[in-house]
């Protein structure tokens, strides 16, 4: 029996022959090396942890949003309307008499939401085209990236109200929109990065091992340009709240009763003169999000991609 690759197990007195492998202990312990170094890379900066922790605070406002509110966050009380912070409603009241502090604690949930699901849209669809184009150029790629042009060629906002336009005023339909925006900027990404990482020896071996175009593009080259797409989907989750906070504004995305940030800046600023409470509070609400997010992001490019480090 070869000791080095070869260990017996006992299992209810029966002892059965399990194949050791040492490379990939080896390579559990490199990347448990790895992500170490990375942690307190990210946890030296008071910046990151500041910026993790405020998004941290957000996800658990989401999370327990039933639980913190003190009142029913669609409830009107038009006997309390545009009531100023303090007392029985801790931040006031908004136009009909809804306890704002419960609003933008359910409008937390919301938010995040919709971060989260705008990326998993551009992720999902924008990655795989990149991929394609970037790993079998020619056509395919010229035709990829011509189409992502033409939606790059928009403003953001302009788009997204496009694309709402068409499916409708509504919030789904709103983070659809914003989805779909996110798309080219994935797409970019994961085709440049491709177009680097293609060439490798390593992406050599595997051809010369016999692998497949599909395995190669799954295996060696996803994996190694997922740091980029990280980076770019916490920098974006931020800009999607926004968008979509900027299209509940303009009335194309939540719809009234719900309790989106968007919509309740908009519905607040009809009386910013005599409740001027109603808009600074929750656009500080959206700042400190973004700002959290920004944060934590921009040092997370630091640390997964060093090489973005001016």
């Amino acid at each position: 029996m070869d000791e080095n690759n070869t260990i017996l197990k006992n299992d209810d007195s029966l002892y059965e022959r399990v194949e050791y492998d040492p490379a990939e202990e080896v390579g559990e312990i490199v990347k448990s090396n790895q992500l170490r170094r990375m942690w307190y890379s990210y946890r030296k900066r008071k910046v990151a942890v500041l910026g993790l922790g405020i998004v941290i605070v957000y996800i658990l406002i989401a999370i327990f949003a039933t639980y913190l509110a003190p009142f029913d966050p669609i409830k009107q009380d038009l006997g309390n309307m545009l009531q100023t912070p303090g007392g029985e409603h801790l931040l006031g009241t908004d136009e009909v008499g809804r306890d704002l502090l419960s609003r933008l604690i359910y409008g937390t949930r919301i938010s995040m939401r919709i971060g989260l699901q705008t990326i998993v849209i551009g992720f999902c669809f924008g990655t795989p085209l990149g991929l394609i184009a970037g790993y079998f150029g020619g056509k395919l790629d010229m035709l990829i990236m011509r189409a992502m042009d033409v939606l790059l060629s928009f403003p953001q906002m302009l788009l997204a109200m496009l694309f709402t336009s068409v499916l409708g005023t509504s919030l789904d339909n709103a983070i659809l929109a914003v989805g779909l925006c996110n798309i080219p900027r994935f797409a970019r990404t994961a085709r440049s990065e491709t177009l680097t990482v293609r060439g490798s020896e390593y992406i050599e071996a595997a051809r010369a091992l016999g692998a497949k175009n599909g395995r190669i593009i799954t295996s060696h080259v996803l994996i190694n340009i997922l740091s980029p797409l990280i980076i770019l989907a916490t920098l974006n989750f931020g800009n999607a709240i926004i968008t979509c906070a900027g299209l509940g504004f303009m009335g194309i995305g939540a719809q009234p009763p719900t309790p989106e940030w968007g919509a309740m800046l908009s519905n607040g600023r009809q009386y910013l003169l005599i409740a001027p409470h109603v808009t600074t509070i929750t656009g500080l609400v959206i700042m400190f999000l973004v700002l959290g997010l920004n944060l934590m992001g921009d040092v997370l490019r630091d640390v997964l991609d060093p090489k973005q480090k001016d």
